[in-house]
Formats: C-alpha cells, sequence, structure tokens
C-alpha cells in the first residue's frame, strides 16, 4: 500500500473540478422537480462503483474497441460542451423522456461518472497509485452524497437568482474543461 496524502489531495482536486457537483446543483434541483425525488443513496453506490470500475478495467474496454483514450477525452470534450452550452444558455439541446426516478441516470452516469471523470480516472491512473485514487473516489462521492440530500436547503438558501447565477457561471467553467480537454487530446489523434 502506498499512501499519500500529496497525491490523495491533489486526486480529489482533480476529480472534483471534473465532477463538478457544485455546478451540478441546478441540474439537481430541476431534476428533483421533475421526478419528485431523487434516490442519492443509490445514484452515490453506482456511480463510486462505476469510477472504480472504470478504473481497473477502462483503458482495456476502450482497447477492445478500438478506441483510444484520446479519442474518448476529444468525445468527453463534446459532451461537456454542449452540458456547458445548455447551462450558459438556459436551453434544453437534449430531450428525453422525463425519468421515473432519478438515481442511476442521469445523475450516477452521466453527470457524476462522465466522460470527463472516466477520462480524468484514466489520466490519474498514469500519475498516481490507486489506492490514493480511490481514496480521492470516496472522499468526492461523501460530498457528492450530501449535495444530493440537501438540494431541497440548497434551493431554499440560494433562491431562483441564485441558482441561476451558479448555473451559469459553472456553465463557463465547464466549458472551459472543455476546451481543455478537447485541446490537450486532439493533437493525439493526428
Amino acid at each position: 500500500m502506498n499512501f499519500n496524502l500529496r497525491e490523495i489531495a491533489s486526486a480529489t482536486m482533480i476529480l472534483f473540478a471534473v465532477i463538478d457537483i457544485i455546478g451540478s446543483i441546478p441540474i439537481i434541483i430541476s431534476l428533483r422537480n421533475k421526478v419528485g425525488h431523487i434516490q442519492s443513496e443509490k445514484a452515490t453506490i453506482v456511480a463510486t462503483c462505476i469510477m472504480i470500475a472504470f478504473l481497473f478495467i477502462g483503458e482495456e474496454i476502450l482497447k477492445l474497441i478500438g478506441i483510444d483514450v484520446n479519442s474518448f477525452a476529444v468525445a468527453g470534450a463534446f459532451v461537456l460542451f454542449f452540458l456547458a452550452i445548455e447551462m450558459i444558455l438556459g436551453i434544453a439541446l437534449y430531450r428525453d423522456d422525463v425519468p421515473e426516478s432519478a438515481s442511476i441516470v442521469p445523475i450516477a452516469f452521466p453527470l457524476i461518472a462522465g466522460a470527463g471523470t472516466m477520462t480524468a480516472l484514466l489520466s490519474l491512473r498514469a500519475e498516481f497509485h490507486v489506492e490514493n485514487i480511490i481514496v480521492a473516489i470516496v472522499i468526492n462521492t461523501i460530498f457528492v452524497y450530501i449535495v444530493l440530500k440537501s438540494s431541497k436547503i440548497i434551493e431554499r438558501f440560494l433562491g431562483k437568482n441564485g441558482i441561476s447565477i451558479i448555473r451559469k457561471v459553472f456553465g463557463v467553467i465547464l466549458l472551459a474543461i472543455a476546451v481543455k480537454l478537447f485541446t490537450s487530446n486532439i493533437n493525439e489523434l493526428f
């Protein structure tokens, strides 16, 4: 076991920025208003399992289907880009049937354990020891659980204007993450 506080802190901060649960608060509140209830425990457990499984077998799965990590990162950048556009402009580019409950889809996947998170996990795997990344995943999912459980309180505290401001600010941050993810991986494809 190679536990290292510096690696844990770095991996935690990177995952925190990519998962961006604070920026997802408006989406979570909107989902809760549509479906009535968010299954916080189920979403958190499933997202944790997805991230840990992808940490170990993600690169092999991509190789099996003939996709390199850079292509996956560029695809993830497009997904993040469109999510950011929706947040900034207040429009819905993707319409789907309203789910009966909000747990696995869309909260656990793709909101928490989405393409950006998967790409970040593969990048972290190249730099840090696996046990430190797992600790970082657990720390982030505990924080995610707290945010999911207290979404009603957060909504009352922030109000509609506060949520709108946070949505736009984090939309810009998400857009910047998408651009960075795209530019750092597009050159590797050619």
